[in-house]
């Protein structure tokens, strides 16, 4: 599915680290459900943070009704400063943060 947002997700180089796992293609492809899931929770869980009740109830109806509307991003720069700025900096944090996860489980596959 596309999101308005899926421009600023950027997880190529993760994905790379993974492969560089030995992973089963059933792991492989359940970690990268997990963290592109994760991604967009992390996303919107900003996004919404940053809305009153009532834009929060417009921008999910809208959301749900289709969530690649480009539109939606016009909607939230309106209404919240930097909104683009903080996407990438949730998304680059949550990034760091799984390729500290990903050196965690190397460490942890090697010493097996």
């Amino acid at each position: 599915m596309n999101y308005f947002f899926t421009k600023y997700i950027v997880i190529e180089d993760i994905l790379e680290k993974m492969d560089e796992m030995d992973l089963s293609d059933e792991e492989r492809w359940y970690l990268a459900s997990l963290i592109d899931s994760s991604l967009h929770h992390a996303i919107l869980s900003e996004i919404l943070s940053n809305l009153n009740a009532d834009d929060k109830r417009l921008f999910i109806k809208h959301f749900n009704n289709n969530p690649g509307n480009e539109k939606l991003l016009e909607f939230l720069n309106e209404r919240i400063d930097h909104i683009e700025d903080k996407i990438k900096k949730v998304t680059e944090d949550l990034r760091k943060e799984m390729h500290e996860d990903i050196k965690k489980a190397k460490k942890v596959k090697n010493a097996e």
